[in-house]
């Protein structure tokens, strides 16, 4: 017989864990005994070393033959930051909800799927907890090191949930069925620095740079496709690292972030903004990172589980979208089918994050009848 978990319990004890971006140790010593309490074999390993390291990833698994059933999130929190009413590591229920770094984002769905799983300590198939602590940040370590690991060991789940925020205006209301891909670039523009008293000696790289950017927000990427908004460019941050007010600086940059849709590929996105470049300003070079592809799950199985369940226990019909950021999805969609469902989202990230005590508790229902239904 396992133990029973409160999902509120112990979101607040992962909660009272700073995990922030990369996450290893106490937080996952928590979810660790959880776990290993209703019966999972867990498995925790952790990769890589500074910038983007050292992160520990777990992957816990319960049952046997038949259908495989992944859960996959993240422990990792985004920094806090400051002017929070309490301790954003101290969580406390006021009012109804349950306040702490990564309430919403997204301890509380790890806590009420560990209390879903819990409540059905006999049952067919196979269940998975793929869990990293780098989610918030570069991934290099996280969701594609489990990837790695599952192939190595012969754990392949037949479908996959991710328990992102994904509601909107009230738990179930949206269930993201895909996601944007996601491109930073890095525009660097040389030129000569001197005094301002003397440009001919100088060579101002900022003009040069006005002309990319002018160039870069002209172009329109696409009209949105079937499934998707609208491909997106945005430029973040401009800088030319000087804090004098009588000298021209000797570079510019720009830095920019594109979020497209599956009428793209990352690399011909790069292509185009290195192509817009160098006609305005040849001598600039682009740098640019790839943080995933776009993708979409097709109706099937897992849309049929998520949706009734949400129908059943809410009484709403949810609305499939691919709305928003991305997630790790964009990785484990490589593997099978992927859906993001959790939390309503407006406070993530914010200062006095936040997550109803009663949504968490529904949110432990929901993902219940979506075991119940896949495993039968």
């Amino acid at each position: 017989m396992t133990a029973a978990i409160d999902p509120v319990e112990l979101a607040s004890r992962l909660i009272a864990c700073p995990s922030v971006t990369p996450a290893t140790g106490a937080v996952f010593d928590v979810l660790e005994e959880a776990l290993a309490g209703i019966g999972f074999e867990v498995h925790r390993f952790v990769l890589g070393g500074p910038p983007d390291g050292p992160v520990e990833n777990l992957v816990a698994t319960r049952g046997g033959d038949g259908p495989h059933f992944g859960f996959a999130g993240h422990l990792d929190v985004v920094p806090p930051g400051e002017g929070w009413t309490s301790d954003p590591f101290g969580p406390e229920v006021r009012g109804g909800l349950l306040y702490g770094r990564g309430a919403v984002d997204m301890k509380s769905a790890v806590a009420a799927f560990a209390a879903a799983c819990a409540e059905m300590p006999g049952h067919s198939g196979r269940i998975s907890f793929l869990i990293t602590g780098d989610e918030e940040g570069p991934a290099t370590y996280g969701t594609p090191a489990i990837i790695d690991w599952m192939a190595e060991h012969g754990l392949k789940p037949d479908m996959i949930l991710i328990g992102e925020p994904t509601s909107d205006a009230r738990l179930g209301d949206i269930v993201k069925i895909g996601r944007r891909g996601s491109v930073n670039m890095w525009i660097d523009v040389p030129g000569v620095q001197g005094h301002v008293a003397y440009p001919h000696r100088a060579d101002n790289p900022i003009p040069k740079l006005a002309r990319i950017v002018t160039a870069l927000d002209a172009l329109k990427l696409d009209e949105g496709s079937e499934a998707f908004q609208a491909s997106n460019l945005e430029m973040t941050a401009v800088d030319t690292g000087s804090k004098a007010t009588n000298v021209i600086p000797g570079t510019a940059r720009i830095q920019l972030n594109i979020r497209f849709n599956d009428r793209h590929r990352g690399e011909d996105l790069v292509a185009l903004v290195r192509r817009t470049v160098a006609a305005e300003v040849p001598e600039a070079t682009v740098e640019a990172k790839i943080s995933g592809e776009a993708f979409l799950t097709p109706p099937g199985r897992l849309y049929e589980l998520i949706t009734e369940a949400i129908r059943d226990e809410t009484g709403i019909e949810p609305e499939l979208s691919t709305s928003g950021g991305t997630s790790d999805g964009r990785y484990l969609i490589k593997v099978c089918p992927v859906v993001d469902f959790g939390l309503p989202n407006a406070t993530m990230h914010k200062l006095d994050e936040a997550a109803a005590v009663a949504d968490i508790h529904a949110l432990r229902r929901i993902y219940g009848r979506i075991l119940r239904t896949a495993l039968a």
